[in-house]
């Protein structure tokens, strides 16, 4: 009798895997390098469990407000862990990227909002435009004209819907249209730089600081733009005409601003950049409107007194006030007073000591810019070389006193600021 058949032995199911460091994104990894990313992803987890992405937003733009761009771009980094594809938190990781002056990894971000959000949201397209040269920027800034533009008809038409709409996607106020003059303003200074010897570059140029001037007419970057476009094209009294009104738009609530020691934030708002009063200070230095020169740069080396440009800027037009006023009593045939020797005296004293202060900067920095220290360096040996000590800081002495066309004769025998 036969026995039984057996049956046959049922296998047994393997044992899943669960360890943490098998998964495909731990191929080809050293053990070291596996550890790191159990950790982050530990780290993500937590992080994810206990704050929201709002949460770790709210803090970031806390950080940034604050100026504490390292702990705003750890929490920055924190919201994009849990939510990668977050517009806001791409474009502050971006922005703050850019102020601690990585520019790659800024890119980097921006590029991934323009990816995942091609029609919304302009800041962007302004960065991508700044951080490139020639046609790629012209075609990031067109782009980004054209999102603002759309953006401004959507406001006009449904303003509470596209305010929510602006502000879900991207971490800044609804743009107006001062945003969409400054952006024309970056196209044509393009124009005006990288590409002036396209053909038809001048023409473009000028269209484009027309439209800046149509969305915002009494924008003094849009107007002293155009005096730069005219003095380019040799039209240098009406570039002058462009420029005295920009600079007349912004330089008097400013001294008023800094004699009261005010800083309301709508004035503040209508002053223009840094660099753009550099450029102001530059312009009005060729028309030979030195105590106006003198008060911009005054303000500048307020602001930041870091700037070799500036000291140099301030010690060159110290210079040519001394130059002008040697011409100007040679002409009138005036016998040199006593009083006029004094103003001749501190206008040479302080354009060495500005002058001394650049050649220093100029090494502490360790600026790239030979052809301005050969000028620095010919300038002092003019004026009978550097200053030594406290003499070569002009901002160390309380006493100090600019030199403008509102100083009275009074005051000749004050040591001058500029």
């Amino acid at each position: 009798m036969g026995g039984q058949a057996k049956g046959k032995k049922k296998s047994k199911p393997k044992k899943k895997d669960n360890r943490p460091n098998t998964g495909p994104g731990f191929v080809g990894l050293s053990p070291q390098e596996r550890m790191k990313l159990r950790v982050h992803e530990k780290a993500k987890k937590k992080t994810a469990e206990k704050y929201s992405v709002q949460q770790l937003l709210e803090k970031t733009e806390e950080y940034m407000d604050s100026f504490d761009f390292e702990m705003a771009g750890l929490f920055c980094q924190r919201a994009l862990d849990v939510e990668s594809t977050n517009l806001q938190a791409l474009d502050m990781q971006g922005h703050i990227c850019s102020e601690l002056g990585d520019t790659q990894k800024a890119k980097g971000a921006f590029l991934r909002a323009v990816e995942l959000s091609p029609d919304v949201g302009h800041s962007k397209y302004m960065y991508l435009g700044q951080s490139h040269t020639g046609q790629e920027a012209v075609d990031y800034y067109t782009k980004g004209i054209q999102v603002l533009l759309s953006t401004l008809e959507k406001k006009a038409q449904t303003p509470a819907q596209a305010g929510v709409a602006a502000r879900h996607e991207e971490n800044t106020e609804l743009p107006t249209a001062k945003d969409v003059c400054i952006a024309y303003c970056s196209l044509a200074e393009i124009y005006l730089t990288d590409l002036c010897m396209e053909e038809g570059a001048a023409d473009k140029c000028k269209e484009f600081i027309e439209r800046a001037l149509h969305y915002h007419h009494d924008n003094p970057e849009a107007l002293q733009l155009m005096a730069s476009y005219l003095f380019s094209t040799e039209k240098n009294q009406e570039g002058k005409e462009y420029l005295l009104k920009s600079v007349g738009l912004w330089l008097p609530a400013q001294k008023q601003s800094a004699a009261s020691f005010s800083a309301e934030e709508e004035m503040q708002d209508d002053i223009p950049p840094y660099e753009s009063r550099v450029t102001t200070a530059k312009l009005l230095i060729e028309m030979e409107e030195y105590e106006m020169a003198v008060d911009v740069l005054e303000g500048l080396l307020e602001e930041d007194d870091e700037v070799v440009q500036v000291w140099y800027l301030s010690g060159w037009v110290c210079h040519l006030q001394l130059e002008k006023a040697k011409e100007q009593q040679e002409r009138d045939g005036r016998e040199v007073t006593e009083v006029v020797t004094e103003e001749w005296k501190a206008l040479k004293e302080a354009a060495r000591s500005y002058l001394t202060n650049a050649k220093k900067l100029y090494s502490k920095l360790r600026c790239d810019d030979p052809l301005m220290l050969e000028h620095v360096e010919q300038l002092l040996g003019e004026l009978g070389g550097e200053l030594a000590g406290e003499e070569a800081d002009p901002l160390s002495n309380e006493d100090y006193e600019p030199f403008s066309d509102e100083e009275e004769e009074d005051d000749v025998e004050a040591p001058m600021e500029h």
